[in-house]
């Protein structure tokens, strides 16, 4: 996924740096309460991102993130206002490359049909929606069934599904039926959390549909495993 957002950057004209003093955006720190921590994570972003034009990310969760991090700050700490120019430059990959440089000319095919599935921060936070369908519009030979419930939370929540499993695990279980009634062969998303959420059910449950990552699928670099089916299967640890 990492490689594919490069690849769909490069191709839309704009040079990627990837910092190395970048880390974990402090989400699970943000969810749980801890300012201070997630304080310390924001100013290590922060200076990582300085100096760039643009930050741009394959998860509206952890860009999402990086918008909440003036609230984090007092409105007289000097780091708040450098918070907000991080999230005045920062935007998930398929709402960069639809609203900021206006990029369409995907070169990708996918044989089969899909349901897309829209993630709460990506959706509710970034206003999400229309970007993706856009640009896999531009697919060959790729066919969208819309789910139902297409806009509703699978359960993930970050720390949510861990601090109520029982409410995550039927929120999921709701989903997965959503998405196999849709008649769709591969499911695809623009959150790992997500993904690796409703993949782990869908396997659980034996059903054979894939989940991927749509910059997978506009990079046209969906030749490796599909989420939940490497050796590492998060999705089951989870």
């Amino acid at each position: 996924m990492a490689f594919a957002t490069v690849k769909l950057l490069e191709a839309a004209g704009c040079t990627v740096e990837v910092p190395e003093k970048q880390t974990c955006c402090g989400q699970p720190a943000y969810n749980s309460g801890d300012k201070s921590t997630t304080a310390d994570i924001a100013r290590q972003t922060i200076e990582a991102f300085d100096g760039y034009e643009y930050v741009v990310g394959p998860s509206g969760s952890c860009i999402g993130m990086l918008h909440y991090y003036p609230d984090v700050f007092d409105e007289d700490d000097p780091w708040k206002a450098r918070a907000e120019n991080l999230k005045s430059r920062a935007f998930e990959i398929t709402q960069f490359l639809t609203d900021i440089v206006d990029f369409d000319k995907i070169n990708a095919a996918f044989e089969g049909t899909i349901t897309y599935h829209d993630s709460c921060s990506g959706l509710r936070q970034l206003g999400v929606k229309e970007q993706p369908r856009k640009l896999l519009s531009k697919v060959a030979n790729l066919t969208l069934n819309e789910m139902e419930e297409a806009e509703t939370c699978c359960g993930f929540g970050g720390t949510f599904c861990v601090k109520y499993p029982d409410i995550s695990n039927r929120m999921v279980s709701n989903k997965t039926q959503y998405i196999s009634d849709s008649g769709a062969s591969t499911l695809v998303g623009g959150d790992l959390g997500c993904l690796l959420n409703m993949a782990g059910k869908l396997k659980r449950e034996g059903k054979t549909i894939e989940a991927r990552h749509i910059v997978e699928i506009l990079a046209d670099m969906t030749d490796t495993p599909a989420i939940g089916e490497a050796d590492y299967d998060l999705a089951k640890a989870l």
